[in-house]
């Protein structure tokens, strides 16, 4: 158990395991959040529920979920969204592939990412999030973004 005045600790658990982790009294979060409103959705967590189960924090544009589920910046903006209009803390996961690291395009893409939001709710409603830099190509490869790299990306989202 960390506590300090200058770091907030957000657990991610899958979500099956997000009850067990608010009932422990661990700030928890929760890895997706469906774009809908309530409705026949199967599958999809609404915002109200995670909202209701106690957590208070939601990813959204996780790399994976934007690779393999294939969520475009469109698609992570309105579940930034559907976050802050329950009263949810989204963090926005932004970042790039080796490819467009490798080729100079990080703020581009990063820029990308970050605007969708901006373009769909005014760039007041970053006040109320956070966002996460994750490059994509360091995640299992065993590479790792300098601090150099990460500081020039966190320069840029300020």
């Amino acid at each position: 158990d960390v506590k300090s005045s200058e770091v907030n600790i957000v657990l991610f658990p899958p979500f099956p395991l997000v009850p067990a982790m608010i009932a422990s009294g661990v700030t928890t979060g929760t890895q997706t959040v469906s774009e809908n409103t309530p409705g026949a959705f199967t599958g999809e967590v609404d915002a109200e529920l995670i909202k209701q189960l106690g957590a208070k924090y939601v990813l959204v544009g996780h790399s994976e979920r934007r690779s393999i589920y294939k969520e475009s910046n469109d698609t992570v903006a309105a579940k930034f969204a559907r976050a802050q209009q329950v009263g949810l803390t989204p963090i926005l996961c932004v970042g790039e592939s080796e490819t467009e690291q490798e080729s100079g395009q990080t703020e581009q893409v990063v820029a990308e990412q970050i605007d969708a939001v901006i373009n769909k709710l005014g760039v007041a409603a970053l006040k109320e999030s956070v966002i996460a830099y994750e490059p994509v190509w360091a995640i299992g490869t065993g590479k790792t973004a300098s601090p150099e790299q990460a500081q020039s990306v966190h320069k840029f989202i300020r």
